[in-house]
């Protein structure tokens, strides 16, 4: 499978995205062609929207404390559910889909999710710290919600000026 990541402005990235009902060999294919995408990139997370598959599955690898993403570290989440959340943290975050911007975004500094792994198989996870903010990252990308969203309207207008001149720049060169 050939996946390639969807970037901001697209409009597929606000897409929402549907529940998965066949946990089927082609989703075990999406799932393993996800994966080399995300580390190739830098990336701790990815949607399957980010990769023009608007369907509810993401996968997540939180670097150890040496910085490393071992494969085993590995998270599937299929139809995620937020079933508890509880304090505030404020993180820098990036996103695959909006490349080279960051920008502190609040969100909740613990959440519990229920979803599924990639054999159907229900399970429950109790997330802190980056963890827990990657999963609200990722999730937000399920409903098309990007991390910009989230800016104050002066600094999100500040960004679109940004990014317009990035890209042009990146045209020129």
């Amino acid at each position: 499978m050939n996946l390639s990541i969807v970037e901001y402005p697209d409009k597929s990235l606000r897409k929402i995205s549907q529940e998965v009902k066949e946990f089927s060999s082609e989703l075990h294919i999406l799932l393993d062609a996800m994966y080399p995408i995300m580390m190739n990139t830098n990336g701790i997370g990815l949607a399957a929207i980010q990769v023009a598959h608007a369907l509810r599955v993401l996968i997540l690898n939180i670097p150890n404390e040496d910085g490393e993403q071992p494969k085993e570290n590995l998270l599937e989440i299929i139809n995620p559910h937020i079933t508890a959340k509880s304090g505030e943290a404020l993180y820098q975050e990036g996103c695959l889909s909006v490349p080279q911007f960051y920008e502190d975004i609040k969100r909740f500094e613990t959440v519990s999710i229920s979803y599924q792994d990639r054999d159907g198989n229900t399970k429950v996870l109790e997330a802190d710290g980056l963890l827990s903010i990657a999963i609200q990252h990722e999730i937000d990308h399920l409903e098309g919600v990007l991390f910009i969203d989230k800016l104050s309207y002066s600094r999100r207008k500040k960004f679109e000026k940004e990014y317009k001149r990035m890209k042009k720049e990146q045209k020129e060169s």
